[in-house]
């Protein structure tokens, strides 16, 4: 599947390892960086979705969507993300991706637009959420890749997606390919945790440690497979 990832915010939280143990599938172990697990939520803009050599549809292949993530190893070693929540805008993606890749998606009312001062003002709603999630972001300075084990390699240069299928009681993984992400530092101007909440997570009055912005990749996105 073809896809391309644009103006995507990386904003983290630290958590204590074994907090985050606690909420992870058999066979997975949450991967740390200066001894933190890391929680993270990143909303994105999907654009022409569609199967490889085949032109995107004007309606379906574009949207919105939000994950709440952490940082796994598999039994083999393997480093990926593991997706607490992915919230979109189109239910037929919604219903696509929970059937062929058993991933958590949610439909939401979701919309992106840009401020005056050029930042993108993405709020995001589930349909039983009292209130919407809103970040307000933009990315400033230097453009760059992020170094070989550097924070922002461990938080963004993740090749690998893993999923439970409740079902039958099995993990899966599939694997993600793109070039770097060119990275800048991300200025947010405003955020909140409902996302995170919504996953299971109550973080109090702990701010973000880390933020990143990325002006986007081109992605394609292989097909799921048992661990």
């Amino acid at each position: 599947m073809a896809q391309k990832w644009r103006e995507l915010l990386f904003l983290h939280w630290k958590l204590e390892p074994e907090l985050v143990q606690a909420s992870l599938p058999p066979g997975l172990e949450v991967d740390v960086f200066d001894d933190s697990a890391w929680l993270g939520v990143v909303p994105f803009q999907m654009r022409a979705i569609r199967p490889r050599y085949l032109p995107p549809l004007p309606h379906l292949s574009y949207f919105l969507e939000a994950n709440v993530r952490t940082y796994v190893r598999d039994r083999h070693g393997r480093p990926g993300v593991w997706f607490y929540s992915l919230d979109c805008n189109r239910r037929l993606a919604v219903a696509t991706a929970r059937r062929f890749f058993s991933l958590p998606y949610f439909f939401a009312r979701m919309r992106a637009q840009r401020t005056a001062s050029g930042s993108l003002d993405y709020r995001v709603q589930r349909a039983d959420a009292a209130a919407e999630s809103r970040f307000v972001y933009r990315g400033a300075g230097e453009v760059r890749t992020a170094a070989p084990d550097s924070l922002e390699h461990f938080l963004a240069e993740r090749y690998r997606l893993f999923a439970w299928q409740a079902a039958r009681q099995r993990l899966l993984t599939g694997e993600v390919e793109h070039v770097p992400y060119s990275l800048q530092d991300a200025l947010v101007e405003d955020h909140d945790q409902r996302l995170l909440r919504a996953a299971g997570f109550e973080l109090g009055e702990q701010q973000p440690a880390h933020a990143l912005y990325s002006a986007g990749v081109d992605v394609r996105v292989r097909r799921v497979e048992l661990v």
